[in-house]
C-alpha cells in the first residue's frame, strides 16, 4: 500500500482515499508572467509522477492544477512591457504547455484559471465575511487569523509568533500583522471585477480555495506544491476554508524539497536562476540535454529532499539513459525461438517489480525505482550473453516500458533516442525535409523492409533513422508494410 508524507500530520500515512477507487488531487500551479525555472520543472514532475503512480496502482484520477492569471506581478510585467496583461499570460501558459511537453509532463485533467472563477472567489468571501471571520477596509477584505483557532497547524506555527511572510503586505489597517487579503479594491490601470464591496480583484490565496472547491469539492485527497508555498500560501488556504465550510480542505499535504545550484540556493542575484528552456539551449551543457535526460536527474534524488542541478548531474543522468537504450538496441537483435536463460530472466522481472512497486509505495522513493530498473538492465545483460528467445527479449522490453512509463521514462523508440541525442533540443535545427525525393525515401523503406524480413533489426533501425534525419516519419501498419510523411 502506498504510504505518503503528509506534511499536516508529519509522518508518513497509509494512501486512503475518500472514495474507494478514485483520488482527487489538486496541485498549485505557475504564476504566468515569466517562463518556468528549474523548480517549477521538479514541482511539475514530482506530481505528474504521483499521479502516473496512482494509475498505476489502479486509481482513476481527477488532477486539477491551476493557473494564478492575475496577480501583482502579471500586473507589473504588463506595464513593463506596454501589453495587457491578458497578453502577458497567454505568452507564458503557451511557453508552459511547451516547456511541460519536453519534460514529458502530462496536462492536469482540469486547468482552471483565477480569472474564470470570480463567481466562486466571491461567494467563498461573502461566506467568510457572514460568518465573522473576515472584515472589511474600504474596499479591501481581510482574513482575521486570530478567528480560526488552529492557524499555523500546517507550518507548525504560533500565530503570536507570526511575522509577515511571502506575498503578506504589511498593512496598518490590519487587525493582525499575519490578517490576508481576500479582494483588493481595485487600483487605476488594473483589471478588476465586481463585488459586493466593490470593483477588485482576488486575492493570491482565496483563488486556490474557490476553484479546488469548485472543481474538487469541499473535502479532498491530496493537495500539493513546493515547500515554499507550505507558509504562508498553503497554511492560509486551510484556515480561510475550513473556516468557510467547517470541514477539513485536504486530508494529503504533499511538498517537494527546493532546487539548488552547485549546492548553493538558486538565485537570480547569484546568477545561478536558470529557466527550463535556458537548460535546453545552453551549449555549455554535457552534449544536448533532451527531456527525458532532464527528467531522469530530477527522479534521482527523492522528492522531498534538497536537490543539487549540476553538469555532472546531467552528464550522469544521460549515460545512465544510454545504457538502457544500449541494451534496448541489443534486444532488438535476432535471436532463437527458446533459450534456457529465460526462465531466469522471467524470475528477475518479477523481483524487479517486486522491488519497483516497494519503492514507490515508500513515499515516491524514485531513487530506489530507479536502481530497480538498473538492476534489471544488468540481469537482462548478463542473460543476452547466456542467450535470451525473441519472445523473451520482446517481454523484458515491455517490462521495461510498463515500468518506466510510471516514471515518464524509456518510452522512446531507440532510433528516435539517438537522433534526440544529436539534435538541439532548443529547436533551432530543423530536419531537412527536402534532400530526399519521393523515389529515394520508397528505396529506402523497401530496403527497410526488405531488412527486417532477413531480421536484420540493425539495419533497419539504421534506415529509419537515417530517414528521420531528413524529416520523414514512418508508421510501420500491421501487414509489415509502412507509410511515411514529410
Amino acid at each position: 500500500m502506498l504510504r505518503l508524507y503528509n506534511t499536516l500530520s508529519g509522518s508518513k500515512e497509509p494512501f486512503e482515499p475518500l472514495v474507494p477507487g478514485k483520488v482527487r488531487m489538486y496541485v498549485c500551479g505557475v504564476t504566468v508572467y515569466d517562463y518556468c525555472h528549474i523548480g517549477h520543472a521538479r514541482s511539475a514532475l514530482v506530481f505528474d509522477v504521483l499521479r502516473r503512480y496512482l494509475e498505476y496502482s489502479g486509481f482513476v484520477v481527477e488532477f486539477a492544477k491551476n493557473f494564478t492569471d492575475v496577480d501583482d506581478k502579471i500586473i507589473k510585467r504588463a506595464k513593463e512591457q506596454g501589453v495587457s496583461c491578458e497578453h502577458v499570460t497567454t505568452t507564458y501558459i503557451n511557453a508552459y504547455y511547451e516547456d511541460m511537453e519536453k519534460l514529458g509532463v502530462r496536462r492536469a485533467t482540469l486547468e482552471p484559471r483565477a480569472t474564470e472563477h470570480i463567481a466562486e472567489i466571491v461567494r467563498l468571501v461573502d461566506t467568510l465575511l457572514a460568518k465573522g471571520m473576515a472584515y472589511r477596509v474600504d474596499g479591501d477584505v481581510y482574513f482575521q487569523v486570530d478567528r480560526y483557532a488552529v492557524y499555523g497547524r500546517l507550518s507548525k506555527r504560533n500565530v503570536d509568533d507570526l511575522q509577515a511572510g511571502a506575498r503578506v503586505d504589511v498593512d496598518e489597517r490590519k487587525r493582525h500583522p499575519m490578517d490576508f487579503a481576500l479582494w483588493k479594491g481595485s487600483k487605476p490601470g488594473e483589471p478588476s471585477w465586481d463585488s459586493p464591496w466593490g470593483q477588485g480583484r482576488p486575492g493570491w490565496h482565496i483563488e486556490c480555495s474557490a476553484m479546488a472547491m469548485r472543481h474538487l469539492g469541499e473535502t479532498f485527497d491530496i493537495h500539493g506544491g513546493g515547500m515554499d508555498l507550505i507558509f504562508p500560501h498553503h497554511e492560509n488556504e486551510i484556515a480561510q476554508s475550513c473556516g468557510a465550510t467547517g470541514k477539513e480542505f485536504a486530508r494529503y499535504w504533499v511538498h517537494n524539497g527546493f532546487v539548488q545550484i552547485n549546492q548553493e540556493k538558486m538565485s537570480k542575484s547569484l546568477g545561478n536562476f536558470f529557466t527550463i528552456r535556458e537548460i535546453f539551449q545552453k551549449s555549455e551543457w554535457p552534449d544536448t540535454v533532451t527531456g527525458e535526460m532532464l527528467r531522469y536527474f530530477l527522479l534521482t534524488t527523492h522528492y522531498r529532499s534538497p536537490l543539487d542541478f549540476s553538469d555532472q548531474s546531467l552528464k550522469e543522468a544521460k549515460n545512465a539513459l544510454n545504457g538502457f537504450y544500449d541494451l534496448f538496441e541489443r534486444l532488438n537483435e535476432s535471436a532463437p525461438v527458446h533459450s534456457p536463460g529465460d526462465q531466469s530472466m522471467q524470475e528477475a522481472m518479477v523481483r524487479t517489480r517486486e522491488a519497483f512497486v516497494a519503492a514507490m509505495d515508500d513515499d515516491l522513493n524514485t531513487p530506489n525505482a530507479l536502481a530497480a530498473l538498473q538492476m534489471l538492465r544488468g540481469d537482462t545483460n548478463k542473460a543476452l550473453e547466456a542467450g535470451l528467445s525473441g519472445e523473451m527479449r520482446q517481454m523484458v522490453r515491455q517490462e521495461f516500458r510498463a515500468l518506466g512509463i510510471v516514471l515518464g521514462l524509456l518510452q522512446t523508440d531507440t532510433w528516435r533516442f539517438k537522433i534526440q541525442q544529436q539534435q538541439p533540443s532548443s529547436g533551432g535545427a530543423e530536419a531537412s525535409t527536402g534532400t530526399l525525393s519521393d523515389e529515394d525515401i520508397a528505396d529506402k523503406l523497401a530496403a527497410r523492409l526488405a531488412a527486417k524480413r532477413s531480421k536484420n533489426y540493425q539495419l533497419a533501425d539504421q534506415l529509419r533513422a537515417e530517414l528521420a534525419s531528413h524529416g520523414i516519419t514512418i508508421e510501420d501498419r500491421q501487414d509489415g508494410t509502412s507509410r511515411w510523411k514529410r
